[in-house]
């Protein structure tokens, strides 16, 4: 029975905030969310550590990143290879 079992990973884009870290950058990501309510629209933005192995990407750069395995305690994401 060997079932190959779909992996999900979870795809986000933001701004990178800080890369002072070596290896590891902070990027920002803004969602806008609604309330179930007033239907008022608000922004969320929340902080992730990505790995970037070659310290490529500095502050202000857009990048997407996806979920991968832990490689350290905050840190569970990779930066994507883009092929331009």
């Amino acid at each position: 029975m060997n079932q190959d079992k779909e992996i999900i990973r979870r795809k986000f884009s933001g701004v990178v905030t800080s890369d002072k870290m070596d290896k590891t950058i902070v990027v920002r990501v803004e969602t806008v969310k609604r309330d179930p309510k007033y239907k008022k629209r608000y922004k969320i933005a929340k902080k992730y550590k990505v790995h970037d192995e070659n310290n490529k990407y500095k502050e202000g750069d857009k990048v997407e990143f996806v979920e991968c395995r832990p490689l350290s305690k905050d840190k569970k994401w990779r930066v994507l290879v883009n092929n331009k």
